[in-house]
């Protein structure tokens, strides 16, 4: 399937994060109302289950475990380590339990990019994994293994299904450019190298064979980014259109974040056709997905559900737009 198969144009798919702490309800949730659905990510239940205990959850061969200042890479495993393994895995039985009578064609699951999660973990010294470029090899090769193993547990449940890996990476910006602090706030980490940059995720991505890296930030490098086989951001936000325009020609898809994560005012139906017919003429797009802009755990249980309903309006006002220009 390539990726203007999978992000067509009336299609519709979160980023991830929903509010709740029911994985339950919340896998019948998306099941019943996506398109494409995802496996939900519910950081409502605490540290164990946002950005950063969700991507520890994924690593293979490296523990972590809860400091008073976040996340810590250790020698051996811990008790907050396996509640953040145990939360995921529950996650995954309720997909599993949600979609077996009738399993979706497609399904996205998500993890913590390998920058940004090296901008949350530290080492056992203090310093963020980014730091050290040996530590964030082997945290790109870990996270790998970690999730070819993630999608092969998926794939054997819900055989029938194709499964997209989404990498999470809303500090990618900042890591590039320097920006991420250090512990004492002072000073920042020196930014990697470009073709390192472009390494770890590579090494990371090779975990499926569909990915998406999504960014919610400012500026997204998405020159970086199409590595990846499609592109995710906010496209209230400022991001580079020459680029875009050369992604879409080499075959990547677009999945377009046109709705606030928390809430606020939903632009109108026609107002999103009006964006996508500008990036039609301005960069060439054919296919389009339509998502909000971020993850939607702070927006309220009314607002997930009227945002989501207002994407699918316009999903499909924007296939007859195109079909008809």
């Amino acid at each position: 399937m390539t990726p203007r198969q999978l992000w067509r144009s009336g299609t519709v798919t979160g980023i991830g994060s929903l509010p709740g702490k029911e994985a339950s309800e919340a896998c019948r949730f998306v099941l019943d109302e996506l398109p494409i659905p995802h496996l939900p990510e519910l950081p409502d239940r605490g540290w164990h289950a946002d950005l950063g205990g969700r991507g520890a959850a994924l690593l293979s061969d490296l523990y972590v475990d809860l400091q008073p200042s976040g996340w810590r890479l250790v020698p051996r495993s811990s008790r907050d380590g396996q509640r953040a393994r145990d939360l995921l895995a529950r996650d995954v039985d309720a997909l599993e339990q949600a979609g077996s009578s009738t399993p979706p064609a497609v399904l996205k699951l998500q993890a913590t990019g390998p920058w940004t999660l090296a901008s949350i973990l530290e080492l056992h010294r203090g310093n963020k994994v980014l730091s050290d470029h040996g530590a964030m090899s082997d945290l790109a090769q870990s996270l790998a293994q970690g999730l070819k193993d993630h999608v092969a547990d998926v794939q054997r449940r819900l055989p029938s299904t194709t499964i997209v890996l989404q990498l999470d990476e809303p500090s990618l910006p900042a890591v590039l450019a320097a920006r991420v602090r250090t512990a004492s706030g002072w000073g920042t980490f020196r930014a990697p190298d470009r073709q390192v940059a472009r390494d770890r995720l590579g090494t990371v991505l090779e975990a499926a064979e569909h990915t998406v890296i999504h960014c919610c930030a400012s500026d997204p490098p998405l020159a970086l980014m199409g590595l990846a086989g499609a592109v995710s951001f906010d496209a209230s936000l400022p991001y580079d259109e020459e680029v875009l325009g050369e992604l879409l020609e080499q075959g990547r898809g677009l999945l377009l974040g046109v709705v606030s994560g928390t809430d606020a005012e939903l632009p109108t139906v026609k107002k999103v056709v009006e964006k996508v017919r500008r990036l039609r003429d301005r960069v060439g797009l054919t296919e389009v997905t339509l998502t909000p802009a971020c993850g939607l755990a702070g927006a309220t249980e009314g607002y997930v559900r009227a945002a989501l309903k207002r994407l699918l309006g316009a999903a499909t006002a924007v296939e007859e737009d195109q079909s008809g220009g």
